[in-house]
C-alpha cells in the first residue's frame, strides 16, 4: 500500500499493509491523541503483557493486613479503549480486599455514554468500583489530582495517568512501603509503552529528579542500587505517578491547586514531602506500563506554562536558591512579569509545617544538583561594530544565544547543565588562527586552553592568557562573522545580571 503520511512518525515503523482509509483513521487519531488509539482500539482490553519484575519480586511476600487503595485515573484527551484497558488492568492485576476504588477524574473530556456504559457494566458485579468526577472546565493536572484525591476514601491514593497499564503485583510492594512508614511517598518504575505500535519496553529502575527549568529527569543509578530489589531510597522527586498515605499527603497541603495545565507540579510536590517531613522513593518490584505521547495534544507548546508553574515553585521553596530557575528559563530576577499567582498561603503552609530550608534538601538529598554559586550574568550575549561608509555610520549586531558568564571567567554557550554529572560547554580562544571553538569545561580546563576571559559590561571580551579580543568581523560574501583578533575597542552586553560586573 502507498503511504499517505510518509513523514508522519506514527508510520515509521508501523502501519504496512493498512488501506489508505485506515492510515487516513490511524493519522486522524493520532493527531487527537498523540498514541496510536487506532491500533488501541484493536487490542483486547485484557491483553496480557511481559512481567518486567525481577525474579526476586516474584519471591517477595507482604503481609496480609496492607492498607487499602484508592486508584485516580486523571484524563483528558485519552481515547476511550485506552481508559477502559487501565480499568480493566487495575481491576485484574490488583486483589480485590485492596482496592476500594477507581476514581475517574474528567477534566472537560467527556466521553459521554460508552464510557459511562462501561462503568454501569462493572458496578454491577462490583457495586461502587467505579466513580467519575467531572469538571466542567478544564482545571488541569494539579487540580484534577486534587479533585481525585478529595473523592478517596481508602487509606492510600495511589495517583496514575490514564493512559497506563498496571501489570501483576504492582500494588502490594507500594502498599507494604507505606504500611512501614507513612510519610513516605512511592512510585513505581515505568515501563515505556510505544505510542506507535504499543509494544512495551522494560525500563531499568531510575529514581525521579529535575533541572532547575523544573523538568523532571530520570536520575543516573549506580549498579550497587539497581541490585537493590525492594526499594530506591533518596529519590529526589516524583514524575507524576505516585502512591501516598492519603491522610499524609493531606497533613501537608496536597498538592498545589495554583500550578496551572501541565508541569512542575510533581517537583513541587517531590521538594515539599521531602522539605516538610517525608521522602521519596522508587519501588522496583512495583511496575507500571505508560504510553508516552508523541505529542501532548491538549497543549502543544508546554514552555509559557512550564516556565510560569517553575516560577511559583521557585518562588515557594527554593529561598536564595530561586535565582538559578531564573537563570534556567532566561528570565530577568526582577520584573519578569510572569503571573505565578497567589502564593501566600503555600508560604503559610511552609511556616506552619516548620519545613527545612531548601540547602538542606541540597546538601541531603540531591546533591547532585549544581548551585551555580559563581553566575555573574546570563541570557543574550550581543556584539556590536560600527564602520563608517564615506559620511554615515552604520552599526552591525551579531548575538549569541543561551550564553552565560561566571566568577571563574567562563563564557559558557549552548545552555547550561544543571548535574555535576553533565559537561557545559565553555569558549576558547585557540591561541592561532580567528576561529573561536568551543570545548567541554571539564576538558578544557584538564587541557589548559585558553577558556578564561575578561569581560566587563559593555566593554570588550578579552582572554586572560592570549589578550585576543572576541569580536566581529566581516568575512567572505559581506557575511558577518565572530572570530579573535586582537583588540580594536569593540564591546559587548549580556542580557541579564545577576551581579554588576
Amino acid at each position: 500500500m502507498s503511504k499517505l503520511y510518509p513523514n508522519s512518525v506514527l508510520f515509521t515503523k508501523w502501519g504496512d499493509g493498512l488501506t489508505e482509509q485506515e492510515q487516513k483513521e490511524a493519522e486522524g487519531l493520532f493527531q487527537i491523541y498523540g498514541y496510536n488509539a487506532f491500533l488501541s482500539n484493536q487490542l483486547p482490553l485484557d491483553r496480557k503483557l511481559q512481567d518486567t519484575r525481577d525474579t526476586r519480586c516474584l519471591a517477595k511476600k507482604y503481609p496480609k493486613d496492607l492498607p487499602s487503595i484508592s486508584v485516580i485515573l486523571i484524563y483528558i484527551n485519552e481515547a476511550l479503549s485506552v481508559i477502559k484497558r487501565a480499568i480493566q488492568s487495575i481491576i485484574t492485576h490488583t486483589p480485590k480486599k485492596l482496592l476500594k476504588e477507581i476514581i475517574l477524574v474528567d477534566d472537560y473530556n467527556d466521553l459521554g455514554k460508552p464510557l459511562q456504559d462501561y462503568i454501569d457494566q462493572i458496578n454491577k458485579e462490583m457495586p461502587g468500583l467505579v466513580k467519575k468526577v467531572r469538571h466542567m472546565q478544564q482545571m488541569g493536572l494539579s487540580q484534577s489530582r486534587i479533585s481525585g484525591w478529595a473523592h478517596a476514601t481508602a487509606d492510600v491514593v495511589a495517583i496514575l495517568d490514564a493512559h497506563i497499564e498496571a501489570t501483576e503485583g504492582w500494588a502490594e510492594p507500594l502498599l507494604d512501603r507505606i504500611k512501614a512508614d507513612r510519610t513516605v511517598v512511592v512510585s513505581p518504575v515505568f515501563d515505556k509503552v510505544h505510542f506507535d505500535d504499543l509494544h512495551v519496553e522494560r525500563y531499568i529502575p531510575f529514581s525521579h529528579g529535575f533541572d532547575w527549568a523544573m523538568w523532571c529527569t530520570y536520575e543516573i543509578v549506580g549498579k550497587k542500587k539497581q541490585l537493590m530489589c525492594w526499594f530506591l531510597p533518596r529519590s529526589p522527586s516524583v514524575m507524576g505517578i505516585f502512591a501516598a498515605d492519603r491522610a499524609f499527603l493531606g497533613e501537608i497541603g496536597g498538592l498545589d491547586g495554583g500550578m496551572t495545565v501541565y508541569g512542575g507540579e510533581n517537583v513541587e510536590l517531590g521538594i515539599r514531602v521531602w522539605l516538610c517531613g517525608g521522602s521519596i522513593e522508587v519501588v522496583p518490584c512495583s511496575r507500571i506500563a505508560h504510553i508516552e505521547r508523541a505529542h501532548k495534544p491538549y497543549a502543544p507548546d508546554l514552555s509559557p506554562t512550564m516556565r510560569r508553574n517553575a516560577l511559583r515553585v521557585a518562588d515557594i521553596w527554593l529561598d536564595e536558591y530561586k535565582k538559578n530557575v531564573f537563570i534556567a528559563w532566561n528570565v530577568p530576577l526582577e520584573d519578569h512579569m510572569v503571573d505565578i499567582g497567589d502564593v501566600s498561603q503555600r508560604k503559610e503552609l511552609r511556616e506552619k509545617l516548620k519545613c527545612k530550608p531548601f540547602k538542606w534538601y541540597l546538601e541531603n538529598v540531591y546533591t547532585s544538583l549544581l548551585t551555580w554559586d559563581n553566575m555573574l550574568g546570563y541570557g543574550v550575549v550581543s556584539g556590536f561594530l560600527f564602520l563608517l561608509f564615506e559620511h554615515f555610520v552604520t552599526r552591525t549586531k551579531i548575538s549569541i544565544r543561551h550564553c552565560y558568564y561566571n566568577t571563574d571567567g567562563e563564557i559558557i554557550i549552548g545552555g547550561i547543565t544543571s548535574h555535576n554529572y553533565n559537561s557545559d560547554r565553555c569558549l576558547v580562544d585557540p591561541g592561532s588562527g580567528s576561529s573561536p571553538t568551543l570545548q567541554e569545561c571539564p576538558l578544557a580546563k584538564m587541557n589548559e586552553l585558553h577558556m578564561h576571559w575578561d569581560f566587563k559590561q559593555g566593554q570588550a571580551i578579552m582572554n586572560k592568557a592570549t589578550n585576543r579580543c572576541l569580536e566581529i568581523a566581516q568575512g567572505a560574501n559581506f557575511y558577518y562573522e565572530l572570530i579573535i583578533q586582537q583588540c580594536s575597542g569593540q564591546s559587548w552586553r549580556i542580557e541579564h545580571l545577576v551581579t554588576s560586573f
